[in-house]
């Protein structure tokens, strides 16, 4: 026995000193690393690093490191020496040059849940060429009046389902059946819904790809639902046979790209279910989250929804100009994307030395720059942590120390059609419903922000006649 343990214990001293060779002896520039810890060989600290936490807050790990080590340090996450990044200075440009000196590099484990051509991983000319196609879509739904009516459409009905009486209301769930108009009584409609679910789930659990694994069931979710919509884009094709139409929904325009295969057409929409579904639901849920500890921001949202309602006609809808004037209701969404860090951090990668202030990153490290850290830093903010969207009445001032949306080429591209969605809304849930949380369900990162409770709410109606369109 003692001599087993002996072999294990050579064996185990063997394996830390390959990893310490590995990861440090070839650093020329060792000395100019920034300060910290690489945790255990192998996993490092990524257990640590991906602890539960309000995502209003920075969490135990970054919170100490950062004042134990400085802004920037280095550690060992996702299997690879990184530097952790939470200087805005520094995550600005790593942002402004990604492609050139920091291009995307997410884990290995992310890309059969992704899809190879997934806009979070593919790179230079074939990013541009996807991207472009969701800018054209965005652009053009923007001010199309029956994309803009169907939005509003859809928040009616959502809205109208509740009804007149008090009720209870899981808003986190009904955020996400209003953002993809799910219909019960369409079994395709519950099929993508539930598939969704599980692809959604496989975000935030170990990558262990075993049948029966939430990671085996998001891979497998993930098939099914590629399969559904080249089902559907096949039909449209049918439909259109003359050649696809230009203008309409989001499949004709991607069948108008005649520089797309399929199975780009199928990513694309992949691409804006994820974006317009599961990051835009989670936005809604933190406003109203937010809203409710903050009664002047709530008053002064619904007087400017108040003000643009008392403009328009019995039953008219919202149209581009009404969302124009919802100057406010951009500052709320704003201050709910700072507070609430849907988006925490992002995966880069060095492919040089790179020095920045006193120390150097080397190539090949892992970049991990901490969106959240500047959202919530007092030396750029006044009160970091308060939900306070007047501090956006400066604009400029404030969207220079904060980057709620991302930034450089990989800007959101759907922020702007995730905030009209979100804009018409709230402008009928704020003119129709005041609420109360049923109890203290914190907005939880996982790292992806999760309600645990479902935000569970007490909505009362206020006395507004809900306005039903045909």
């Amino acid at each position: 026995m003692v001599e087993f343990m002996t072999i294990i214990l050579a064996f185990i001293s063997i394996l830390t000193f390959a990893y310490l060779v590995k990861y440090l002896s070839n650093q020329g520039s060792l000395h100019k690393l920034p300060h910290g810890t690489m945790g255990w060989p192998f996993i490092g600290e990524t257990l640590k690093f991906l602890k539960p936490h309000r995502s209003n807050s920075l969490g135990s790990f970054l919170q100490e490191r950062c004042s134990r080590y400085g802004r920037v340090f280095k550690s060992h996450l996702f299997g690879y020496p990184t530097i952790v990044s939470c200087d805005f200075e520094l995550n600005m440009f790593i942002l402004q040059n990604e492609g050139k000196l920091f291009p995307v590099d997410y884990p290995k484990v992310m890309h059969k849940i992704l899809g190879k051509y997934a806009l979070l991983l593919v790179t230079g000319e074939l990013h541009k060429k996807l991207r472009s196609t969701v800018i054209s879509f965005v652009s053009a739904s923007k001010s199309e009046s029956n994309f803009l009516h169907f939005v509003e459409m859809l928040a009616l009905s959502r809205i109208n389902s509740w009804g007149s009486n008090c009720k209870q209301v899981a808003f986190y769930k009904e955020a996400k059946r209003h953002l993809l108009n799910i219909n019960p009584d369409d079994p395709l409609a519950v099929k993508i819904l539930e598939n969704f679910e599980n692809y959604i789930k496989g975000f935030i659990t170990l990558p262990i790809n075993i049948p029966g694994t939430t990671y085996s069931k998001a891979v497998k979710a993930r098939i099914r639902l590629s399969s559904i919509i080249n089902d559907i884009i096949i039909e449209r094709r049918k439909v259109n046979i003359a050649g696809p139409v230009e203008g309409g929904d989001l499949l004709n325009l991607i069948l108008s790209k005649q520089n797309l295969s399929d199975e780009e057409m199928v990513s694309i929409v992949m691409d804006l279910l994820f974006g317009g579904y599961e990051t835009t639901s989670k936005l809604l849920s933190l406003i109203v989250y937010f809203l409710e500890g903050a009664p002047n921001a709530l008053e002064s949202l619904k007087e400017e929804h108040q003000v643009i309602r008392k403009s328009k006609l019995e039953g008219e809808l919202l149209n581009w100009e009404d969302y124009r004037q919802m100057q406010f209701t951009q500052n709320v969404i704003n201050e709910a994307m700072r507070c609430g860090n849907v988006v925490k951090y992002l995966h880069r990668k060095a492919v040089q030395d790179i020095k920045f202030k006193e120390f150097v990153i080397p190539a090949g490290w892992k970049v991990l720059p901490v969106l959240s850290a500047s959202h919530l830093d007092p030396n750029l903010l006044e009160n970091p942590l308060e939900f306070n969207p007047y501090r956006w009445n400066d604009e400029n001032s404030t969207s220079k120390k904060v980057a709620p949306f991302g930034g450089g080429p990989r800007l959101c591209p759907g922020a702007d059609l995730a905030k009209v969605e979100i804009a018409f809304f709230l402008h009928h849930l704020v003119l129709n419903y005041r609420w109360k949380m049923k109890a203290n369900d914190n907005p939880i990162a996982f790292p992806y922000v999760e309600f645990k409770g479902g935000l569970l709410l007490d909505l009362e109606p206020t006395g507004t006649t809900l306005r039903k369109h045909s």
